[in-house]
């Protein structure tokens, strides 16, 4: 069954660009490692919560953008296997320096419950 990697963090709104090639880096090692798809959404339209929402999950600062994004892999043993790989991969040893602040970052794995197209 599909499974899915969620991720939603805040970035820095300045290091927009920076995120952008910082992901665009990292698809061929998802994609090595068995990853089928991945979308990285950049916040346009995030309303603010009176009770709980995305920048309070986040801690966004206001200079920070909300980001949302996900791997689409073929199923969860492909993905924890691959994420056991990329940590021993030559290229994580010496990780980029990240455009945000990862402490507050949020991530999991997902299985989905629909999926309906148009």
């Amino acid at each position: 069954m599909t499974y899915y990697s969620g991720f939603l963090l805040a970035v820095p709104t300045g290091n927009k660009q920076a995120y952008i090639d910082m992901a665009q880096a990292a698809w061929p090692m998802f994609k090595r490692y068995g990853a089928l798809r991945m979308v990285e959404t950049w916040g346009v339209d995030v309303p603010h919560g009176k009770v709980n929402d995305f920048y309070m999950s986040t801690q966004a600062k206001d200079d920070e953008t909300i980001v949302f994004s996900w791997v689409e892999w073929p199923d969860k043993e492909t993905a924890d296997a691959s994420y056991e790989k990329m940590m021993s991969d030559p290229e994580m040893q010496k990780p980029p320096e990240m455009p945000f602040d990862g402490m507050r970052m949020m991530w999991g794995g997902f299985e989905p419950i629909v999926d309906v197209k148009a």
